[in-house]
């Protein structure tokens, strides 16, 4: 009982594993949360040792065209991240992130098997080509073998979905953020969750890749099996230490409430007295319910300030509603505001994710046509993101450790470097990776043809190092990204829908995988007719004009950073309360 009477307000909303209230004494800090970064190095091996390296096993072993390799790739992984979408709302609404992450960890397990499976089996496999490439006919997988394929896929998308959007917010929530000291571990947890990424990414594009080309692609998924089985063991040894959000019902029901609410309430107005004062604030208690009023003095509700911005919403908090159903509080209402406001900063980034997409696709492609041998030693092409993966596990400590410290010496402010700063940098970055990455393409083409080897399978006496110059550029800017979004999202979101509003950043991925995919269709029609080649289409990547598709990806990001800065600019931090 004495344990029980430690329990502060600032806690109460968490248990512990076993549903008892958590101890501020016994729960929750740095230790938990380290076992999550473990974690995660062990998840993101398995889901990206398969991914960064997909396109060649379905144009290899599958027999898919190079640009319909890359279309299933980018929906693949595009649908993945989506899922994450799902993930935080289940963990939101009815289980705490703790039980999804250990259910949608068995969902991947089972879906790696089946891959697995296939993989070993030839006869689960279309037959072997007999052309080199893809200069004579091969059968494409169809089919019960395609059926097996992509529900092995899925079943593996579904679970990195609901990993996404659970593990993250899970590590975030055992920091107590009523503390600078709690609030700085929380910004230092989500520098080493990237970090603990691309640590499971190194292992994952050199080891695993490497195995896959040179062992089999059995061995490959049986390691991305065997590392997504051992991560629940270790998730589970830190259960003793978690302090888990209790849910708190649909954070999408409450948006939706409050959007049809503030629309009728808008519709069937008779007078002002009906509707909030067009400031914003509770001058009457004629004009706002007592219980709306209530709600806006307590502490929880200085969380969401009433604010002047979105008037429109105001409307869904009145004293006498149509319904009882459509009865909005004042917090309810802000909340919402809150999500209307970061939603723009979401679909601003779409567009950088959308370059990263390259690098899982036809940078590949690229390199498997140049001279991939470093010395003795061959250089599988989907191990090229080594160089950015190694490029954050240096930045990330050095960011956290020397750039922010400095940063708040300078700025006398508690971020340093606000979040959509560290946003902005990145899509920076990656208007000057599309700019390389064609540069770089002009390059690789005009050796192809001085060489006499445009038609030809021979790798192109030009060494894979140039590819690698796009992916420092995106690696870079995938970082900043990444990091700032996790901790935008988690910090500026209300705490009702923060995992929810954490897998927005994934969601980013999956949207950005979807417009490559939508992108290529697009050039393809525009630029294919009977006097002009398509742009992304034929048997060779030689004959492919990539140089263009990246100069118009360089154009498009750079369109959408001036779309960024319009919002960036006009946006007002939760923590200048009253400002928004």
């Amino acid at each position: 009982m004495e344990e029980e009477n430690q329990v502060t307000p600032r806690w109460e909303g968490y248990v512990d594993w076993k549903n008892k209230p958590a101890l501020k004494s016994r729960h929750g800090g740095m230790v938990a949360a380290s076992f999550v970064l473990v974690v995660e190095i062990m998840e993101n091996l398995a889901y990206l040792a398969n991914a960064s390296n997909l396109v060649l096993y379905l144009s290899e072993y599958m027999h898919f065209s190079p640009a319909k390799s890359a279309n299933e790739v980018t929906n693949f992984m595009g649908t993945s991240f989506l899922l994450a979408l799902l993930g935080g709302f289940l963990s939101d609404a009815f289980f705490t992130t703790y039980h999804i992450y250990l259910i949608s960890a068995v969902v991947e397990f089972l879906g790696l098997i089946i891959l697995t499976v296939q993989a070993r089996s030839s006869s689960l496999k279309p037959p072997i080509c007999k052309g080199a490439n893809f200069n004579a006919p091969c059968e494409q997988v169809h089919g019960a073998k395609a059926a097996m394929l992509f529900l092995g896929l899925y079943l593996v998308a579904l679970g990195v979905g609901g990993i996404k959007g659970s593990l993250p917010s899970h590590g975030a929530e055992q920091f107590d953020e009523s503390t600078p000291q709690g609030r700085k571990q929380r910004s230092t947890f989500f520098n080493y969750f990237v970090f603990c990424l691309s640590c499971g990414a190194l292992i994952a594009v050199t080891l695993v890749v490497w195995i896959e080309d040179n062992k089999g692609w059995e061995w490959g998924f049986g390691i991305s099996t065997l590392s997504i089985l051992l991560s629940i063991p270790v998730f589970l040894a830190g259960s003793a230490l978690y302090r888990n959000k209790i849910p708190s019902g649909s954070p999408l029901t409450t948006i939706f409430k409050v959007l049809v609410a503030a629309l009728v309430n808008t519709c069937i107005r008779k007078s002002p007295s009906n509707a909030i004062a067009s400031m914003g604030t509770p001058s009457s208690p004629t004009i706002i319910s007592r219980e709306v009023e209530e709600n806006a003095k307590t502490e929880e509700s200085t969380e969401a300030p009433t604010t002047t911005s979105l008037k429109f919403l105001n409307r869904a908090a009145v004293n006498n509603p149509v319904h009882a159903a459509l009865e909005c509080s004042l917090q309810q209402v802000e909340e919402v505001k809150v999500v209307c406001r970061i939603f723009p900063i979401f679909a601003c980034t779409i567009m950088l994710n959308c370059c990263l997409a390259q690098l899982s696709t036809f940078s590949v492609q690229q390199a498997a046509t140049m001279n991939t041998k470093l010395g003795s030693l061959k250089v599988p092409p989907a191990s090229l993101p080594v160089f950015p993966v190694v490029f954050i596990m240096i930045l990330a400590p050095l960011y956290d450790h020397f750039i922010i410290p400095f940063a708040r010496r300078v700025t006398k402010s508690e971020m340093g470097i606000t979040h959509l700063q560290r946003i902005g940098v990145g899509l920076v970055l990656s208007i000057i990776a599309m700019a390389v990455a064609a540069l770089v393409e002009v390059k690789r083409k005009r050796v192809a043809t001085t060489s006499g080897l445009l038609d030809s399978t021979s790798p192109l006496p030009i060494t894979f190092f140039w590819i690698a110059l796009q992916y420092l550029f995106l690696g870079s800017a995938d970082l900043f990204t990444l990091a700032g979004l996790l901790e935008f999202f988690f910090t500026e979101a209300p705490t009702s829908m923060r995992s929810l509003a954490t897998s927005l950043s994934w969601a980013s991925l999956a949207m950005g995988y979807y417009l490559s995919t939508v992108i290529v269709s697009l050039v393809n029609d525009v630029t294919g007719s009977s006097e002009q080649k398509q742009w992304l289409s034929g048997s060779n990547i030689n004959h492919y004009h990539l140089e263009r598709f990246y100069w118009l990806m360089c154009v498009l990001s750079a369109l959408n950073f001036l779309h960024y800065l319009f919002w960036a600019t006009r946006y007002k931090y939760r923590s200048t309360k009253g400002n928004n």
